[in-house]
Protein backbone atom coordinates (compact mmCIF):
# COMPACT_ATOMS: atom_id res chain seq x y z
CA UNK A 1 0.00 0.00 0.00
CA UNK A 2 2.56 2.79 0.85
CA UNK A 3 6.32 2.34 0.33
CA UNK A 4 9.79 3.37 0.05
CA UNK A 5 11.92 2.23 -2.20
CA UNK A 6 16.12 3.03 -1.69
CA UNK A 7 15.07 6.51 -0.66
CA UNK A 8 18.00 9.29 0.69
CA UNK A 9 17.53 12.45 2.07
CA UNK A 10 20.03 15.31 3.62
CA UNK A 11 18.35 18.57 4.91
CA UNK A 12 19.89 21.81 3.04
CA UNK A 13 22.62 23.91 4.53
CA UNK A 14 25.40 22.97 6.65
CA UNK A 15 27.59 19.93 5.42
CA UNK A 16 23.93 18.34 3.67
CA UNK A 17 25.17 14.66 5.30
CA UNK A 18 22.27 12.08 4.40
CA UNK A 19 19.97 12.01 7.11
CA UNK A 20 18.64 8.71 5.42
CA UNK A 21 20.56 6.46 2.77
CA UNK A 22 18.96 3.64 1.35
CA UNK A 23 16.01 3.11 3.34
CA UNK A 24 13.37 0.72 1.46
CA UNK A 25 10.23 -0.79 3.24
CA UNK A 26 6.70 -1.80 2.50
CA UNK A 27 3.86 -1.17 4.45
CA UNK A 28 0.71 -3.53 3.51
CA UNK A 29 -2.52 -2.34 4.31
CA UNK A 30 -3.80 -2.78 7.78
CA UNK A 31 -0.91 -3.32 9.46
CA UNK A 32 0.74 -1.64 12.38
CA UNK A 33 4.30 -0.85 11.42
CA UNK A 34 7.15 -0.06 14.40
CA UNK A 35 9.84 2.44 12.89
CA UNK A 36 12.25 1.43 15.90
CA UNK A 37 15.99 3.21 16.81
CA UNK A 38 17.97 5.91 18.85
CA UNK A 39 17.31 9.55 18.99
CA UNK A 40 18.87 10.74 15.45
CA UNK A 41 18.62 7.38 13.68
CA UNK A 42 16.19 9.25 10.91
CA UNK A 43 12.97 8.24 12.32
CA UNK A 44 11.10 11.10 12.31
CA UNK A 45 12.21 12.38 8.96
CA UNK A 46 11.24 8.92 7.54
CA UNK A 47 7.44 9.60 8.55
CA UNK A 48 7.40 13.30 6.57
CA UNK A 49 8.75 11.56 3.81
CA UNK A 50 6.58 8.72 3.83
CA UNK A 51 3.70 11.05 4.20
CA UNK A 52 4.77 13.75 1.69
CA UNK A 53 5.76 16.31 3.46
CA UNK A 54 9.42 15.94 1.93
CA UNK A 55 10.76 14.76 -1.24
CA UNK A 56 13.71 12.39 -1.11
CA UNK A 57 16.66 13.42 -3.00
CA UNK A 58 16.73 9.90 -4.85
CA UNK A 59 13.97 6.92 -4.45
CA UNK A 60 10.88 6.83 -4.52
CA UNK A 61 7.91 6.84 -1.73
CA UNK A 62 5.00 5.56 -3.45
CA UNK A 63 1.07 4.92 -2.39
CA UNK A 64 -0.81 2.29 -3.89
CA UNK A 65 1.62 2.10 -6.74
CA UNK A 66 1.54 6.04 -7.17
CA UNK A 67 4.53 7.90 -6.78
CA UNK A 68 3.56 10.75 -4.22
CA UNK A 69 5.41 13.42 -5.35
CA UNK A 70 3.35 13.35 -8.62
CA UNK A 71 0.41 13.47 -6.51
CA UNK A 72 -1.39 16.82 -5.53
CA UNK A 73 -0.96 17.66 -1.75
CA UNK A 74 -4.23 17.58 -0.50
CA UNK A 75 -4.88 14.21 -2.46
CA UNK A 76 -2.06 12.79 -0.28
CA UNK A 77 -3.74 14.43 2.97
CA UNK A 78 -6.85 12.72 2.32
CA UNK A 79 -5.13 9.51 2.26
CA UNK A 80 -2.04 10.01 5.01
CA UNK A 81 -2.34 11.73 8.57
CA UNK A 82 0.47 12.75 10.15
CA UNK A 83 0.55 13.31 14.15
CA UNK A 84 2.91 14.75 15.22
CA UNK A 85 5.22 14.34 18.58
CA UNK A 86 4.21 17.61 20.04
CA UNK A 87 1.50 20.63 18.79
CA UNK A 88 1.48 23.86 19.67
CA UNK A 89 -0.63 26.12 17.91
CA UNK A 90 0.23 29.53 16.93
CA UNK A 91 -3.74 30.62 18.41
CA UNK A 92 -5.45 29.29 20.97
CA UNK A 93 -8.36 26.78 19.59
CA UNK A 94 -10.57 24.95 21.28
CA UNK A 95 -10.64 21.30 21.08
CA UNK A 96 -13.40 20.67 18.59
CA UNK A 97 -11.39 23.10 16.28
CA UNK A 98 -8.45 21.36 16.65
CA UNK A 99 -9.99 17.99 15.28
CA UNK A 100 -11.96 20.41 12.91
CA UNK A 101 -8.75 21.08 11.07
CA UNK A 102 -8.23 17.51 10.35
CA UNK A 103 -11.22 18.41 7.73
CA UNK A 104 -9.55 20.84 5.73
CA UNK A 105 -7.79 19.09 2.83
CA UNK A 106 -11.75 17.94 2.16
CA UNK A 107 -13.19 21.49 1.70
CA UNK A 108 -13.11 23.61 -1.27
CA UNK A 109 -11.28 26.67 -1.30
CA UNK A 110 -12.91 29.04 0.80
CA UNK A 111 -15.80 26.71 1.94
CA UNK A 112 -16.79 26.23 5.67
CA UNK A 113 -17.19 22.95 7.82
CA UNK A 114 -21.01 21.89 7.24
CA UNK A 115 -22.91 19.31 9.09
CA UNK A 116 -20.71 16.92 8.18
CA UNK A 117 -17.66 17.97 8.92
CA UNK A 118 -18.61 18.60 12.48
CA UNK A 119 -20.64 15.00 12.80
CA UNK A 120 -17.45 13.21 11.51
CA UNK A 121 -15.03 15.80 14.20
CA UNK A 122 -17.58 14.24 17.38
CA UNK A 123 -17.45 11.17 15.99
CA UNK A 124 -13.33 10.95 16.19
CA UNK A 125 -13.77 13.23 19.75
CA UNK A 126 -15.82 10.19 20.84
CA UNK A 127 -13.21 7.21 19.49
CA UNK A 128 -10.71 9.29 21.02
CA UNK A 129 -12.67 9.59 24.30
CA UNK A 130 -12.06 13.15 24.71
CA UNK A 131 -16.02 14.15 23.80
CA UNK A 132 -15.57 16.09 27.44
CA UNK A 133 -12.72 18.35 26.41
CA UNK A 134 -14.79 19.64 22.98
CA UNK A 135 -15.20 23.13 24.10
CA UNK A 136 -12.12 23.84 26.46
CA UNK A 137 -9.14 25.53 25.02
CA UNK A 138 -6.57 22.78 23.76
CA UNK A 139 -3.35 24.19 25.57
CA UNK A 140 -4.73 23.62 28.63
CA UNK A 141 -4.75 19.48 28.08
CA UNK A 142 -2.24 17.70 29.82
CA UNK A 143 0.15 15.70 27.45
CA UNK A 144 -1.78 12.50 26.97
CA UNK A 145 -5.14 14.60 26.75
CA UNK A 146 -3.44 16.66 24.02
CA UNK A 147 -1.96 13.73 22.17
CA UNK A 148 -5.95 12.31 21.95
CA UNK A 149 -7.00 14.97 20.47
CA UNK A 150 -4.15 14.88 17.52
CA UNK A 151 -4.99 11.21 17.18
CA UNK A 152 -9.07 12.44 16.66
CA UNK A 153 -8.08 15.49 14.33
CA UNK A 154 -6.11 12.59 12.11
CA UNK A 155 -8.77 10.18 12.14
CA UNK A 156 -11.63 13.48 11.27
CA UNK A 157 -9.29 13.45 8.08
CA UNK A 158 -10.23 10.12 7.47
CA UNK A 159 -7.37 9.38 5.99
CA UNK A 160 -6.24 5.33 5.27
CA UNK A 161 -3.21 5.89 6.56
CA UNK A 162 -1.88 7.52 10.02
CA UNK A 163 1.60 7.97 10.91
CA UNK A 164 2.50 8.46 14.53
CA UNK A 165 5.62 10.40 15.52
CA UNK A 166 6.91 8.89 18.72
CA UNK A 167 3.10 8.93 20.27
CA UNK A 168 3.76 8.48 23.74
CA UNK A 169 7.23 10.74 24.53
CA UNK A 170 6.95 12.45 27.48
CA UNK A 171 4.05 10.59 28.58
CA UNK A 172 3.75 9.03 32.37
CA UNK A 173 3.16 5.33 32.27
CA UNK A 174 -0.89 5.51 32.54
CA UNK A 175 -0.59 7.77 28.93
CA UNK A 176 1.72 5.40 27.52
CA UNK A 177 -0.54 2.58 27.97
CA UNK A 178 -3.38 4.60 27.29
CA UNK A 179 -2.35 5.46 23.57
CA UNK A 180 -0.61 1.84 23.26
CA UNK A 181 -4.70 0.62 23.94
CA UNK A 182 -6.24 3.41 21.59
CA UNK A 183 -3.88 2.36 19.00
CA UNK A 184 -5.10 -0.99 19.34
CA UNK A 185 -8.65 0.08 19.41
CA UNK A 186 -8.23 2.29 16.20
CA UNK A 187 -6.65 -0.33 14.22
CA UNK A 188 -9.22 -3.39 15.07
CA UNK A 189 -12.39 -0.96 15.10
CA UNK A 190 -11.67 1.04 11.98
CA UNK A 191 -9.07 -1.15 9.96
CA UNK A 192 -6.47 1.98 10.16
CA UNK A 193 -2.48 1.29 8.91
CA UNK A 194 -0.62 2.61 11.57
CA UNK A 195 2.94 3.52 11.25
CA UNK A 196 4.46 4.53 14.21
CA UNK A 197 8.42 5.78 15.11
CA UNK A 198 9.53 5.28 18.81
CA UNK A 199 12.19 4.48 21.08
CA UNK A 200 9.83 2.46 23.06
CA UNK A 201 10.65 -1.29 22.21
CA UNK A 202 7.50 -2.37 24.62
CA UNK A 203 5.00 -0.34 22.74
CA UNK A 204 6.20 -1.65 19.39
CA UNK A 205 6.62 -5.20 21.08
CA UNK A 206 2.70 -4.58 22.63
CA UNK A 207 1.45 -2.99 19.25
CA UNK A 208 3.34 -3.74 16.20
CA UNK A 209 2.73 -6.50 13.80
CA UNK A 210 6.13 -5.64 12.19
CA UNK A 211 9.18 -3.78 12.49
CA UNK A 212 12.01 -1.61 11.18
CA UNK A 213 15.19 -1.08 13.03
CA UNK A 214 17.05 1.86 12.01
CA UNK A 215 20.79 3.75 13.27
CA UNK A 216 21.88 6.55 11.68
CA UNK A 217 19.80 6.82 8.41
CA UNK A 218 20.16 2.83 7.22
CA UNK A 219 17.78 -0.23 8.15
CA UNK A 220 19.95 -2.63 10.42
CA UNK A 221 16.91 -4.96 10.10
CA UNK A 222 13.01 -5.49 9.43
CA UNK A 223 10.39 -7.92 9.28
CA UNK A 224 7.73 -9.70 11.83
CA UNK A 225 8.25 -8.39 15.67
CA UNK A 226 8.65 -11.47 17.37
CA UNK A 227 11.55 -12.69 14.25
CA UNK A 228 12.93 -8.92 14.60
CA UNK A 229 12.93 -7.65 18.20
CA UNK A 230 15.84 -10.03 19.06
CA UNK A 231 18.85 -9.14 21.73
CA UNK A 232 20.98 -9.25 18.42
CA UNK A 233 19.06 -6.41 16.59
CA UNK A 234 18.57 -4.40 20.25
CA UNK A 235 22.10 -3.87 20.84
CA UNK A 236 23.61 -3.56 17.54
CA UNK A 237 20.59 -1.05 16.78
CA UNK A 238 20.44 0.94 20.53
CA UNK A 239 23.84 -0.25 21.83
CA UNK A 240 22.47 -1.93 24.97
CA UNK A 241 22.20 -5.30 25.96
CA UNK A 242 18.94 -6.38 26.71
CA UNK A 243 16.58 -9.46 27.56
CA UNK A 244 13.66 -10.38 25.28
CA UNK A 245 11.15 -12.60 26.14
CA UNK A 246 7.57 -13.48 25.40
CA UNK A 247 5.26 -12.26 28.77
CA UNK A 248 2.39 -15.58 29.72
CA UNK A 249 -0.02 -12.52 30.84
CA UNK A 250 0.55 -9.77 28.63
CA UNK A 251 0.65 -12.42 25.63
CA UNK A 252 3.30 -10.12 23.34
CA UNK A 253 7.24 -9.92 23.78
CA UNK A 254 9.02 -8.16 26.42
CA UNK A 255 11.75 -6.17 26.46
CA UNK A 256 14.41 -6.06 29.58
CA UNK A 257 17.48 -3.38 29.02
CA UNK A 258 20.32 -5.06 31.30
CA UNK A 259 23.22 -2.75 30.36
CA UNK A 260 24.83 -0.65 27.74
CA UNK A 261 27.28 -2.88 25.37
CA UNK A 262 30.16 -1.32 25.65
CA UNK A 263 31.34 -2.72 22.44
CA UNK A 264 29.34 0.10 20.75
CA UNK A 265 27.08 -2.41 18.93
CA UNK A 266 29.84 -4.17 17.94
Amino acid sequence: MLSADNIRFAYRGGTRAAVLDGVSLSIARGTIVGILGPNGSGKTTLLKLLGGVLRPDAGRVRLEGVEIGAMPRAAVARRIAIVPQETHPAFEYTVLEMVLMGRYPHLGAFAIEGPDDMRLAREALAATGTSAFESRNFDTLSGGEKQRVVIAAALAQAADVLLLDEPTASLDLAYQLEIAALVMRLHRDRGCTLVLSTHDLNLAAAVCDTVVMMREGRTLAAGATDEVLTPGNIRRTFDVDAEVTRHARAGHLVVVPLQRDSRGGS
